[in-house]
């Protein structure tokens, strides 16, 4: 993993390949990892960074007093891409939808395009059943680590109260032990995952802040999964209707976490979308 200092502290990243920036963002409670078996199909000429965003499985906390607000998220990715000096990106969202909410603060100038799977848009934030539960853990004493604890054991991981409407398959005890792993063990991941989940959302400020996407000029996929109970259906649409120059997609039978339930699909049409643009470092 690499390594990359922002004002909010250290973010750690995965990166391979080369060529033009396609960055891939996870949600909460989850690492980078989300991505594995989608990145291997994915094609050449392009450079895949997947950060780690403080999002509760990051294994390194952030600085003490850095705004991790959903507001402060923001502005961390938006940092991400400046510090590694990233321009023409492409920016893939997944679960977590905070980083739509660039255009609406101003911080998309390093974004070329984009790719909307299944994510937080509108007034959805948080999310669905998964979302309430975790508002009620992050509020009890202890919530967070006995959350973690029940997502290491797989029967309780598939109940709808916690992942069984993120993934339609059932997802691997390793990969839910490296995510769980950092909030057992960090107190300062904890109090990262804290600063996070207990910070306010305004409905009308969310619908505001999707909606100025409609401000966003570069191509766009909304690539949704229409069987998922979390993120709703209509939102895809309404996503795809924002902007004008998006086209939207579907991934059949794939709940929230498509990338895991159908790879082959994503990166056949994320790998489409990608040789189809051009971008300036090409021209």
């Amino acid at each position: 993993m690499h390594t990359i200092e922002v004002p909010a502290g250290v973010i750690e990243y995965d990166e391979v390949r080369s060529g033009p920036p396609v960055v891939l963002l996870h949600g909460l409670l989850m690492d980078h990892t989300v991505w594995d078996r989608v990145l291997p199909l994915l094609p050449e000429g392009r450079r895949y960074l997947r950060p780690v965003l403080p999002l509760g499985a990051h294994r390194r906390a952030m600085n003490p007093g850095a705004d991790l607000t959903l507001a402060g998220q923001v502005r961390l990715v938006a940092d991400f891409l400046e510090a590694l000096g990233l321009r023409e990106v492409t920016l893939v969202h997944s679960d977590w939808g905070g980083a739509l909410f660039l255009t609406a603060r101003g911080l998309d100038d390093r974004v070329a395009r984009q790719v909307i799977l299944p994510c937080e848009a509108f007034d959805n934030f948080p999310p669905g059943l998964p979302g309430k539960v975790a508002t009620l853990a992050v509020r009890i004493p202890k919530g967070p680590q006995l959350a973690a604890r029940q997502l290491r054991v797989g029967w309780l991981r598939r109940l709808p109260l916690l992942f069984g409407q993120m993934a339609r398959q059932p997802l691997p005890d390793d990969l839910v032990r490296g995510w769980t792993e950092p909030l057992l063990r960090d107190p300062g991941v904890r109090r990262d995952l804290l600063a996070y989940c207990r910070g306010t959302f305004d409905k009308a400020t969310l619908v505001r802040d999707t909606e100025a996407l409609s401000r966003f000029q570069g191509e766009v996929l909304v690539l949704w999964s229409p069987d998922n109970r979390v993120m709703p259906p209509a939102h895809g649409r309404r996503l795809a209707a924002l902007m004008p120059n998006a086209q939207y997609a579907e991934v059949p039978g794939a709940y929230v976490l498509s990338m895991l339930d159908e790879p082959e699909i994503v990166a056949r049409k994320l790998g489409e979308f990608l040789t189809s643009t051009v971008t300036a470092t090409e021209t």
